[in-house]
C-alpha cells in the first residue's frame, strides 16, 4: 500500500499540482475569502489537478515506455493502471463536489478549467494550440477564486496576467522533453519553436505577466513592485541557466512571487 501511494504521488505531477493549489489558496486569501471557502478552494484545486496529472501519465504511458522514462511509475510498472483509474475517479468525485459547493458559477468555471487540462492530455498537446489549456487554466483561476469569494468576476488584468504566465510556463515545461516528444509524435507549439525560441518567448511572456500583475493594481510602480520585479528577474536568470525542469520551476516561482506581492499589498 505504501509503495502504491508513493507511486501515485510521483505520477500526479506533484510540483505543478502543489503550485496550482498554493496559487488558488493565496488568491483566496488576497480576496478575503472566508476560511471554509479557502479550504474548499484548496481541496477543489488539489483534486482537480490530481485528475489532470494522473490522466496525463495514464494516457502517455506507452509513449513514456518507448522513451524509457524511469521517472514515470506507470511506464516502469511500479504503478498499475487500475490503481490510477481508481484514483482519478475518486479525485474526480471530490473535485466535482467541492467545486459545486463553492456555488454554481465558480463551481462550473473550475470544472471547465479541469476539462481544459484533460483536453491538453487527450490531444491538444500534439497541436499548435498546446498553449491554450495553460492560458485558460492560469487565466481562469483568478475568475474562479474571485467568484467563490463573492467578489464577482475577477479584474480583467488578473485574467490577462494569468494567461501570460500560464503560456510561458507551458513553453518552458515542455523544453526538457522536446526530443522524446518529437520521437513519439507530439508537435505542440514548443516543439515547433524549438528549445531556444521557446525559452526566449517564455521569458517575454513571464515578464509581461509579472509587470501586469505588479503595476495594474496600483497604477504604477511602488516599493513592493520593485522588490517583486527584482525577485522575478533573478528567477528568470536562474531559470535560463538551470538544467532540466529549472526553467519551469522558475516560472512557477514567478507566479507565486506575483501572488504573494498582491497578498502583501492587501
Amino acid at each position: 500500500m505504501g509503495a502504491t501511494a508513493g507511486a501515485l504521488i510521483r505520477a500526479s505531477h506533484p510540483g505543478p499540482t502543489a503550485a496550482v493549489t498554493a496559487l488558488a489558496v493565496l488568491l483566496a486569501s488576497v480576496w478575503d475569502a472566508a476560511p471554509p471557502t479557502i479550504v474548499l478552494i484548496g481541496v477543489a484545486a488539489l483534486t482537480g489537478q490530481l485528475t489532470v496529472g494522473w490522466s496525463n501519465d495514464l494516457i502517455d504511458r506507452d509513449r513514456d515506455r518507448r522513451s524509457a522514462r524511469s521517472d514515470k511509475p506507470l511506464a516502469t510498472g511500479a504503478l498499475a493502471a487500475a490503481d490510477v483509474r481508481a484514483a482519478i475517479a475518486t479525485a474526480g468525485v471530490v473535485t466535482t463536489a467541492t467545486s459545486l459547493s463553492l456555488g454554481a458559477r465558480p463551481g462550473i468555471a473550475h470544472l471547465v478549467l479541469v476539462a481544459a487540462g484533460w483536453a491538453y492530455n487527450l490531444g491538444l498537446k500534439r497541436t499548435l494550440l498546446s498553449w491554450l489549456p495553460y492560458a485558460v487554466c492560469f487565466g481562469g483561476l483568478p475568475a474562479v477564486v474571485s467568484l467563490a469569494a463573492g467578489r464577482g468576476w475577477a479584474p480583467v488584468w488578473t485574467v490577462a496576467a494569468g494567461a501570460l504566465l500560464g503560456t510561458g510556463a507551458h513553453l518552458v515545461n515542455a523544453v526538457p522533453d522536446l526530443a522524446d516528444d518529437r520521437r513519439t509524435g507530439v508537435r505542440g507549439l514548443p516543439h515547433r519553436l524549438g528549445a531556444r525560441r521557446s525559452i526566449d518567448v517564455a521569458t517575454v511572456l513571464l515578464l509581461a505577466g509579472t509587470v501586469v500583475t505588479l503595476v495594474a493594481p496600483v497604477g504604477g510602480i511602488d516599493t513592493i513592485a520593485v522588490i517583486a520585479l527584482a525577485a522575478c528577474a533573478g528567477l528568470l536568470v536562474a531559470g535560463r541557466v538551470a538544467p532540466g525542469r529549472g526553467p519551469f520551476r522558475a516560472a512557477v516561482g514567478i507566479a507565486l512571487v506575483d501572488v504573494v506581492a498582491l497578498l502583501v499589498r492587501g
